[in-house]
């Protein structure tokens, strides 16, 4: 999904005729777009979603080569793990804090995108579901950096999730009737936006995204590089996810069904288990780095 900042300057909002129109029903959300308080704790939330890509490519190299003990009991490769070294660490509590409160300004940045630019819907055509998958994207965006804004506010007091507890979820809602369907629903989503991530990746769709005229060519074509291998090989591992959680549905395997923490420790088990892991590590990194330069040099 797409990490956006505000923008400098306003931008109209599609109208019924898919024309460039004034947004003059959202005079507060567009004030709310041009505050610098927002944009810049928008900034630290980017910098905070890099350093969670940067603790779970360490934490799936750990579980990659590490002694079989960490391999076997150590901490979920996930943004929980991520949450737990950092809550390990020395000011833990505090950084923890500052995550929670830079994730949720990212969180109240989409809402603000959300009231800005889709208050109207063009009419009936190709416009209209280009405008409205942009608003579930933004939505579904707001929705994950609310959730991490959650998680790193439950970890800075104590309140940790882990394998268990995703397993019992799980196996809760297969419970459910129809719950299979649903998780295998939603294990679908997970791997539709893995697919959107290769896509955005292969066809280099985030080059708009980020201001670097002003750096060297070499420098330009390093992020520009290192974003392509961040968005495929970080949407390989949501494919990955997505096929994992189906199968523990199909199976009734709530065991097997735990994100990507499960999908990495499936990996870890093959005879290619460590060099697929550094590769999904790699990428992870390399996506930090495409968030590391949006955070430095956004456009609107």
């Amino acid at each position: 999904m797409r990490a956006t900042l505000p923008p400098a300057a306003t931008r109209g909002a599609a109208g019924a005729n898919g024309e460039g129109v004034a947004d003059d029903g959202a005079p507060l959300a567009q004030r709310a777009a041009r505050s610098p308080a927002l944009r810049h704790t928008a900034r630290a939330g980017l910098l905070g979603y890099a350093l969670i890509h940067l603790l779970v490519a360490w934490l799936a190299l750990q579980l990659a080569w590490g002694p079989g003990r960490a391999r076997t009991e150590g901490r979920s490769a996930d943004q929980a793990g991520a949450l737990d070294v950092l809550a390990e660490s020395p000011f833990g509590d505090g950084l923890l804090w500052v995550l929670a409160v830079a994730m949720a300004g990212l969180c109240l940045w989409q809402a603000v995108e959300v009231l800005r630019h889709h208050r109207s819907v063009p009419g009936p055509g190709r416009q209209r579901r280009q405008a409205l998958a942009q608003v579930v994207k933004t939505v579904g965006t707001a929705v994950l950096y609310g959730f991490l804004a959650v998680s790193a506010a439950r970890a800075a007091l104590g309140l940790r999730s882990g394998r268990r507890e995703e397993q019992e979820t799980v196996r809760g809602v297969l419970a459910w009737p129809g719950g299979q369907v649903l998780v295998v629903a939603v294990a679908l989503v997970v791997v539709g936006i893995g697919v959107y991530h290769v896509r955005k990746g292969w066809r280099s769709d985030f080059v708009d995204e980020i201001d670097l005229t002003a750096v060297s060519p070499a420098l330009r074509t390093l992020v520009h590089r290192s974003g392509q291998v961040g968005f495929v090989l970080k949407g390989v591992a949501l494919v990955l996810v997505g096929a994992v959680v189906a199968w523990a549905a199909a199976t009734v395997d709530a065991d097997s069904a735990t994100g990507l923490d499960g999908a990495l420790r499936t990996l870890a088990t093959g005879l290619l288990g460590p060099g697929l892991l550094t590769v999904v590590a790699t990428g992870l990194a390399a996506f930090a780095g495409y968030l590391l330069a949006r955070a430095r040099a956004p456009v609107g």
